[in-house]
């Protein structure tokens, strides 16, 4: 499956151990120790963001898109190093930040601010776990699906997605799914040649393309990630991202044995039912 974020998190735990020890060489001791436990933080992170432990909950992130005071205190040189990296890569890279796959449905990255969101004052969901919510958004319209980047939300939550996404479609309001980029990027590929794995932004894709299957839109989940590369050609999903996807269509999507229709297939009949 590859190490993903957690590979790249461990290296930088190592880069900054190797710091550490080289400014402690030099006798500045209180700036060792502050690296010391970035390198520690780093190390939790990339246990946490293993495919075997996979625990997003670690950073705190709330069902309403927020941090506590003691999560930004913990884990600040982390939050801090992912802000700086975005807005790095924001500032190098002149790429659409959105883009609509279908009537009122949109994809793509991190919306900083009420701006920064498509039109029609859309409901969100979030995929990150590293990321807040706008303050500018209200929790009405704001689901978290919390999930590291480069792992792939859970059958259930992308289910718990879906039904959301489409009572708000039945509603005519528009929506935006978002993880941090929604993209892959060139500089993203230059980690992925050296790592391995992708850093393929994939947690929003892999939403989307249940809620196309959800709504009609497309037959099956690999459809609808080809509808989507068609939108926005340099998206990419990983494997994780693709065995969610199956096993939330097989169990999730197909119909029960004892002839019971699942609750997106009700959900969906409600929605075609309100479009007439």
């Amino acid at each position: 499956m590859g190490w993903g974020i957690s590979r790249l998190i461990g290296l930088k735990a190592l880069v900054l151990l190797s710091a550490a020890y080289f400014v402690h060489g030099l006798g500045m001791k209180l700036l060792s120790l502050s690296l010391i436990y970035a390198c520690l933080i780093a190390l939790l992170v990339s246990i946490a963001s293993h495919p075997s432990v996979d625990l997003p909950l670690l950073l705190g992130k709330t069902s309403n898109g927020s941090f506590p005071l003691w999560s930004w205190i913990m884990f600040s040189p982390f939050l801090l190093f992912i802000h700086l990296f975005m807005l790095f890569r924001r500032f190098v890279k002149n790429e659409p930040l959105y883009t609509e796959i279908a009537d009122g449905v949109y994809v793509g990255g991190w919306p900083s601010s009420v701006e920064r969101l498509p039109p029609g004052e859309p409901a969100v969901i979030d995929c990150t776990c590293e990321l807040p919510r706008s303050s500018t958004l209200t929790e009405t319209s704001y689901l978290c699906v919390a999930t590291w980047d480069t792992r792939a939300p859970q059958p259930s939550q992308i289910e718990s997605a879906v039904r959301w996404a489409v009572r708000k479609r039945s509603q005519n309001k528009p929506v935006y799914i978002h993880c941090a980029y929604g993209k892959f990027a060139i500089f993203d590929f230059v980690i992925t040649s050296r790592l391995g794995t992708a850093l393929c932004h994939g947690r929003s894709v892999c939403v989307m393309c249940a809620l196309l299957v959800a709504l009609g839109l497309a037959d099956d989940w690999k459809a609808a990630e080809q509808m989507i590369r068609k939108k926005r050609p340099s998206i990419s999903m990983n494997a994780l991202h693709r065995k969610s996807l199956e096993e939330w269509s097989k169990h999730l999507l197909s119909p029960s044995r004892s002839g019971e229709s699942d609750v997106s297939s009700v959900i969906l009949s409600d929605y075609t039912r309100r479009k007439q």
